[in-house]
Parts: structure tokens; C-alpha cells; sequence
């Protein structure tokens, strides 16, 4: 017996310090071991660049959500900020809510490449799904709104959303009585203005949160939670694969922004991202990294859904995100995406690609919580 934890011991320092023989897949074995332990001191070394290492923190559970001081949680609040996000009546048409493009029967998003809204008008982004949204610092796929209380007006005001200005808004739903017995329940009074709209629906996004994953029980301890293809793919996504340097953190993201090579420049699709909103070079072409968790049951996948399978994801990711200009296109020098250096060609084989794409399934749910549409006043 002592002989034998002798040498398990031995066989995992070796591989943690990278003696062990290297083979096409590693010994999952002790890589099951590893991170079942849920210690990341034990977990092998992550491939991140130095510019990721001082703010790095590594994959795991996730830790329940917070609610700022100036909009505390109450049940009463997320019941109105449900039916809120349910009632058309905040648009103009009064035939647009925010679950026609937020569904929570398709992963909080509508399961399109872009949302239609207002006269059936086409967007210009993909509708991005509501999981975890209490975890994140910024919000839309160019960060311009810095809470979700401050997200809640943008599609309200957009002309291409809901098209309704917010004194209209307010308008509205004062307009209906049923609404008042609500606020008072939520705020102590019946008066309905903006801010308190703004607090009610923000309230109600903030516990749209994905179910514990497998993966969660796996680095909980469950060492049969996750296959051994599912345990590759972890640590490929860790290591060779580099997703860690950007869907880190229990989040699965930095809450940062990066141009992974898909700004479309030149195209019918340019998309500069970040910049509209920081106007610096640096930022052209830039989006806030979304979480993997539930990324099963969000696609189509990137911020123009454009990919319609995780396959597509993983291996234009492992092409290093080529990303030509076309010689047509005549270039502005201060508009020029410029890379992430993060990225570059991973030079994964077919198989490695299978397993990474098996362990984001692993971080998905697979299922969604039943969530009833309210009745509304």
C-alpha cells in the first residue's frame, strides 16, 4: 500500500513538472485526480500570457450573485421587474418585449443570427443571452452601459428595438392601474418613474442565472461527474488551447474586451465594437468576452452569429482568427483592427478540437429552469 501512494505521488509530481513521457492525450487519470481536487494549487500550470497573470484567476464554481447597496434584492422587486420584462407595453408598438428578444426557452436569446425588432426591423448585433448577467461590469457587447439598471434604456430608446422614448415608457405602464399595487409592494408607494422601472427589471435579470453544470460538481469533488474526453478538453482548454487567457475566472470571462478578428472590416457587416464607445485605436474591433456557461444553448455564437456551430468557434479559433482585409477596401490607418496578441494558430489536431468542444458542453447545464411567462396587470 505505501509503495503504491509512493509512486502515485511520484507519477503526479512528474507530470506537474512536466517529466512525464508526452503523448497525444496526457494521463487522465491523474488529470481527474488533479482537478476533482477543486484546489487550483494542485491543478497543472495554465498557459497564460504575462499581460493576463496579475488580474488571473482560474475556472471553478460559481459564487452566488451580488446586489449593489443602492438596489438591494427583493422578491417583491424581481416579481415586478419580471412582469416588466414580460409586458410589451414598454414598446411602442406596445407588440415588443424584452423576452421576444430574451427568451428563456432559448437560452435568453432568440436563437437568431440578428433580432428583429421594431417594424421588423433587422439589428446589427447578435441578441446576447441573459445567463449570469449579475457577474458581469459592463454590459452589451460593447460595454457601453456600466450596470444592468443603465442597460434597461438602451433597447427601450433604440429605433431599431422598441423605439419608445422613456417618458413614453413611463407613460405607459402608469397608465395601467394594475401596475401601481406592484410598486407600492416593491418601493412602498405606487409611483412609477423610470429609475424604479430601471431597478424593478434589473433586479429580475440579476437571478437569470445557469444551473450548476457538471462541471461545477466535477471541481466540487464528483470525479465521475466528467468523461475522459471531458477532462482532455479541460485541460486543453487550460493549456494548449490558451481559452483560459480570456474565459477565465468562475464566469468563464474577463469581463474585458478583445478583438478576436471578427470586426468584418470592409464588409456589409464592419463592426468596430469597443471603439464607438472609447474611441481609441486599440479597441477597434474589440467585444466584451461572454461567458461559456450554457454556451450549448446560446448559438448562433458571436456577436454577428455568423457561427452557427461550436465546431465553427473552436477551429477558427485554432486558425489563429484570420482575419485579410480585402484588397478592394480602401483603409482608414486609424480604424485598422489590430489584433489581440493573445491569439494565434493553436495548432490542435481534430481530436483535441472534439474535446474541448465536449467539455463546453460540460459547462453547460443542459437543461434550462422552467421559467412561466407572468400575468400581467
Amino acid at each position: 500500500m505505501k509503495k503504491t501512494a509512493v509512486l502515485t505521488s511520484l507519477g503526479i509530481f512528474l507530470f506537474l513538472v512536466g517529466f512525464v513521457q508526452e503523448k497525444e492525450i496526457p494521463d487522465i487519470a491523474i488529470l481527474r485526480r488533479l482537478y476533482a481536487s477543486g484546489d487550483v494549487m494542485q491543478w497543472p500550470k495554465a498557459n497564460i500570457d504575462s499581460t493576463v497573470a496579475p488580474n488571473f484567476e482560474d475556472i471553478g464554481a460559481l459564487p452566488p450573485v451580488s446586489y449593489p447597496e443602492y438596489n438591494p434584492f427583493s422578491t417583491e422587486k424581481a416579481a415586478l421587474g419580471k412582469m416588466l420584462f414580460f409586458d410589451p407595453r414598454l414598446s411602442a408598438s406596445k407588440q415588443i418585449a424584452c423576452a421576444s428578444c430574451h427568451d428563456p426557452q432559448l437560452g435568453w436569446g432568440d436563437g437568431k443570427s440578428l433580432s428583429h425588432g421594431h417594424d421588423r426591423k433587422v439589428g446589427k448585433r447578435n441578441a446576447m443571452s441573459l445567463y449570469n448577467m449579475g457577474y458581469f461590469t459592463s454590459f452589451f457587447w460593447d460595454g457601453r452601459a456600466k450596470s444592468l439598471e443603465e442597460q434597461v434604456d438602451f433597447p427601450l430608446i433604440d429605433s431599431v428595438e422598441m423605439n419608445n422614448p422613456l417618458d413614453i415608457v413611463v407613460q405607459h405602464i402608469s397608465e395601467i392601474a394594475g401596475y401601481a399595487p406592484y410598486f407600492e409592494a416593491a418601493f412602498g408607494d405606487g409611483t412609477v418613474n423610470l429609475e424604479r422601472i430601471q431597478y424593478a427589471i434589473a433586479t429580475f435579470e440579476r437571478g437569470i442565472k445557469s444551473l450548476p453544470s457538471r462541471f461545477d460538481r466535477f471541481v466540487k469533488g464528483d470525479e465521475k461527474a466528467l468523461s475522459d474526453q471531458e477532462i482532455w478538453g479541460m485541460h486543453l482548454f487550460r493549456t494548449k488551447a490558451r481559452c483560459i487567457n480570456c474565459h477565465n475566472t468562475p464566469l468563464f470571462s474577463d469581463n474585458l474586451f478583445h478583438n478576436d478578428g471578427q470586426a468584418l472590416y470592409g464588409s456589409r457587416q464592419e463592426d468596430l465594437g469597443h471603439y464607438h464607445i472609447s474611441g481609441k485605436q486599440i479597441d477597434v474591433g474589440a467585444f466584451r468576452t461572454p461567458s461559456l456557461r450554457n454556451i450549448t444553448l446560446t448559438g448562433p455564437w458571436m456577436h454577428h452569429g455568423n457561427f452557427p456551430t461550436l465546431f465553427d468557434v473552436v477551429v477558427y479559433y485554432n486558425l489563429g482568427n484570420p482575419a485579410p482585409i480585402q484588397r478592394h477596401v480602401q483603409i482608414d490607418s486609424t480604424k485598422v483592427p489590430i489584433p489581440s496578441p493573445l491569439l494565434r494558430k493553436l495548432e490542435l489536431s481534430d481530436d483535441e478540437v472534439h474535446a474541448i468542444i465536449s467539455f463546453l458542453g460540460a459547462i453547460s447545464s443542459g437543461v434550462q429552469a422552467r421559467v412561466n411567462s407572468p400575468k400581467l396587470p
